[in-house]
């Protein structure tokens, strides 16, 4: 706790005065532009790695990066993006994974989970599987086997593709992709290097980060 008081008293005594002006802008309210949605890892800070400032970022973390399916069950990522999207109105999702996620290195073999003794770890990361049988199908691995941890980096990336390909299923988001009023991107945030691969456009394969948003890096 040292290190965090710290940085609070430092906080207040340098960083608030430095920008006093930005936070009483934001007293009173909130318009930000990008839902970004990314893991719980303590090693991902997402104002740091897209250099952003308080107001910029709706930001949603949760074990794997998860998206759940819309149900008539109400969950706290089904509420934060339904909020994001119709009352805030943001205007791009980014959900981002990144490497050696332990949410993922549990998701390729959940039976160790539930030997654990982990019931909601195990329930929760339900919601990778269809990224775990994309990777089995391709590599011939029957659905009962655990996938060898060789297969992380492309259940990582997988698993990014099946969050978007969920979200677009609530129905707040579906709207406004239909009216291309939201745009979705996936990301994967290499800890060691700091590349970021994206999804194209169609959110199916992975591209260069400076490819993907070539057109923007010209304007800058």
């Amino acid at each position: 706790m040292k290190k965090l008081v710290q940085g609070v008293l430092n906080f207040q005594q340098n960083v608030y005065p430095a920008n006093k002006d930005l936070f009483g802008e934001l007293a009173d309210g909130q318009s930000p532009d990008v839902l970004f949605i990314t893991c719980s890892d303590s090693r991902i800070d997402p104002n740091m790695v897209t250099g952003s400032e308080p107001g910029d970022l709706f930001i949603c973390r949760n074990a794997g990066n998860i998206v759940p399916p819309p149900s008539n069950f109400t969950g706290g990522m089904t509420a934060s993006i339904e909020y994001a999207v119709a009352v805030l109105g943001v205007r791009h999702v980014i959900i981002c994974g990144h490497t050696d996620c332990g949410a993922i290195k549990g998701a390729l073999d959940i039976q160790a989970i539930k030997d654990q003794g982990l019931p909601h770890v195990k329930e929760w990361l339900g919601h990778c599987r269809s990224a775990m049988d994309i990777v089995r199908e391709r590599h011939g691995i029957s659905w009962n086997e655990p996938l060898d941890p060789c297969y992380l980096n492309e259940a990582i990336s997988q698993n990014v593709l099946q969050q978007v390909a969920h979200i677009r299923t609530h129905p707040c988001v579906a709207a406004k992709i239909a009216t291309k009023k939201i745009y979705l991107h996936g990301w994967v945030y290499d800890i060691k290097s700091g590349n970021i691969l994206c999804s194209d456009e169609q959110c199916e394969e992975f591209v260069p980060f400076a490819e993907r948003y070539a057109e923007q890096i010209k304007d800058l």
